[in-house]
């Protein structure tokens, strides 16, 4: 017998947790939030900011999608700032330093007050199954949930190992209690299972640092936030994040005692993050570099931890306290956090379907760190969009399957489907090869009609969409069609912005395309009737400028929707098709790819395999199905 039944029941409490369960109640289901400490929900366990490259496009588009931790940021941010200005208006995005107290309040807040949603602490001990599918959860103080659908997000906990040298134990992050029982569940359900690991820098008191010697950085000049619908505003002027650099006697501390860290040892063998690697993978992978650097991030206005970004580590607490104090300005820190290495269990992320829904376990899906991923950012993607399907699977509607060129949300999850991964993966610009299309300034043209139909965003906000879609659409038209002429009225324009200015007539929007001309400077030669936000300028701006490199992608990319348009039949026999290659056979069993785009992403499939594909399944009299699954 049930305790009681639900739409879905989300286990795990964390940034992927919060999202999904949000999510499913948002859309009329009934949701509960199971979580080990609910005075734990979304944990910032390492470094308290959100966003950056490709990081802070996910946030973008998470709000895009009516999801929460674009709002969460803005409410608890300390500084904010754009990466990557120079770089290209692809890449460019935010990044928050944020207070975690005030970014888990939000959620939590959230959380009680949500229509639909039952907030719990408990721990889920086993998944209840009847014919290939989940039917519930069984929790450790003996109460059976049903549910037509469960979303696992599980973080660093399940199976969770902190490792501070030769000390070991089994915990979650900072001092949270591990969950260990549901593995034998998983293991049962023919779950495949592996272990990875993440590191996370000590915190130290502030009063026990000298910065006078580190480079100060602080927020942006100009108002800013994260959520599209969100009030832009001036972060505090004297909040800062201090540069400096670790030292030849931090190095020479390393050489002292890197056989006694975990990773030299063989205590601890899994899989670190590469793009976020310890101090000791550093010193490792790159003996010859002697001092590397690092970042005093100030938790909190509501406390004196200082978070040293770029130096995790799981060395002995006395080598860390020496390392610490070898830093300039940290002759006598103190550490009021011990940093640490955590290894915890994951789930191939090829066993799932590109709803992130269990290929095994009907009804059963996964999101966050329990896929492989590292980062709030790609757990909180994860968990909105897993909490999404299990509401659609739990009313009985076919699910939503974003594409590759649809938004890095999409990228991330075909990364995972269809290539699997063995090591912490993390989003990067470098992954998607349609960055132009899925620039951090149109994430709401992407996306929000999607989340609109959902019913994740309100009447009110989906008019403040239009009318701005139409602000900028009408400012487009108009620049298309306004006439500049040579005048000497144009020239002192042009010469006070620093442009050269027309020689012969020209559009507005033509001239735009020049080197050096700015949306600004047309903006004073042909104003508009009623000037565009910032946001919307850079739209406009981006829009007209880079016109022909947009329609070429945007060919490209309907070209590879029309690969994954030709959907590949559940249960397609590969063993017995003939001519395929030996690696390309294993693959395609191994990752059973929705479409013949997909087949052809994978590592070791051969464009000839993918050819062959194609002629059966045209032979099949299988009619492609252009355009992602909404």
């Amino acid at each position: 017998m049930f305790r009681d039944r639900y739409d879905i029941v989300v286990i795990g409490g964390g940034h992927a947790g919060c999202e999904a369960a949000l999510a499913g109640a948002r859309m009329g289901c009934r949701t509960l939030l199971l979580t080990l400490g609910v005075d734990a929900t979304a944990l910032m366990p390492c470094n308290p900011s959100i966003g950056g490259p490709a990081k802070g496009h996910l946030v973008r588009e998470i709000s895009a999608l009516g999801g929460e931790q674009a709002r969460a940021a803005d409410a608890s941010t300390l500084m904010l700032r754009w990466l990557n200005t120079s770089k290209g208006v692809a890449v460019r995005a935010l990044r928050a330093q944020c207070d975690p107290v005030r970014y888990a309040g939000h959620y939590r807040t959230l959380l009680y007050t949500q229509t639909n949603l039952d907030l719990h602490q408990d721990e889920v001990v086993e998944l209840l199954t009847e014919g290939g599918r989940v039917r519930g959860v069984l929790s450790r103080h003996g109460s059976r949930y049903g549910a037509r659908s469960v979303v696992l997000c599980s973080g660093t906990y399940l199976g969770g190992r902190v490792h501070v040298g030769e000390a070991a134990f089994s915990s979650g992050p900072m001092g949270q209690t591990s969950a260990d029982r549901l593995l034998d569940s998983l293991a049962a359900l023919g779950l495949r299972q592996g272990r990875m690991r993440t590191d996370t820098s000590p915190r130290l008191n502030l009063d026990t640092i000298d910065l006078a010697s580190a480079v100060p950085q602080r927020s942006e000049e100009e108002p800013l936030c994260f959520d599209i619908w969100g009030e832009k505003r001036v972060h505090r002027s004297d909040y800062a994040c201090w540069f400096s650099r670790t030292t030849e006697r931090t190095h020479a501390i390393l050489e002292r005692n890197i056989h006694r860290s975990p990773l030299t040892t063989g205590a601890l063998d899994t899989r670190g993050p590469r793009y976020c690697p310890s101090i000791e993978d550093k010193f490792l992978r790159f003996p010859d570099r002697r001092t590397h650097p690092i970042v005093f991030e100030p938790v909190s206005s509501d406390t004196k931890e200082v978070y040293v970004q770029n130096f995790s580590t799981s060395l002995p607490y006395d080598v860390q306290v020496e390392m610490v104090r070898s830093l300039p300005g940290c002759a006598d820190a103190k550490i009021i956090r011990p940093g640490y290495g955590i290894e915890y269990v994951y789930l191939s992320p090829d066993q799932l379907a590109p709803s992130l829904e269990s290929r095994e376990l009907r009804g059963l899906f996964c999101a966050g760190q329990v896929n492989g991923t590292s980062g709030y950012e790609e757990a909180a993607a994860q968990g909105l969009l897993a909490g999404v399907n299990a509401a659609l699977s739990a009313k009985g509607d076919p699910p939503v399957v974003l594409s590759r060129s649809d938004g890095y949300l999409g990228v991330l999850v075909d990364d995972l489907t269809t290539k699997s991964t063995e090591e912490p993966y993390r989003m990067l610009t470098s992954r998607c090869e349609h960055r132009l299309l899925m620039r951090y300034d149109n994430a709401d043209r992407r996306l929000s009609p999607l989340a609109r139909r959902l019913g994740l965003i309100g009447d009110g906000r989906w008019a403040e969409l239009e009318r701005r879609w139409e602000r900028e659409d009408r400012e487009v038209a108009r620049l298309e069609s306004a006439r500049i002429v040579p005048s000497e009225g144009t020239e002192c324009l042009c010469a006070a912005f620093g442009s050269e200015a027309p020689r012969e007539p020209a559009t507005a929007a033509a001239f735009l395309r020049r080197r050096g001309v700015t949306y600004r400077l047309i903006e004073a030669l042909v104003p508009p009737e009623v000037p565009l936000e910032p946001e919307e300028a850079f739209y406009v701006e981006t829009s007209l400028r880079y016109a022909g490199y947009l329609e070429k992608e945007a060919r490209l990319a309907e070209r590879m929707t029309g690969m994954d348009g030709v959907l590949i039949p559940d249960g397609f026999d590969y063993e017995s098709l003939e001519g395929l290659s030996s690696e390309g056979r294993q693959k395609l069993v191994r990752f059973r790819p929705r479409s013949l785009g997909g087949a052809l992403r994978i590592s070791g499939v051969t464009p000839a395999d993918v050819q062959l594909l194609a002629v059966v399944l045209k032979r099949m009299g299988r009619t492609p199905d252009r355009g992602c699954a909404r």
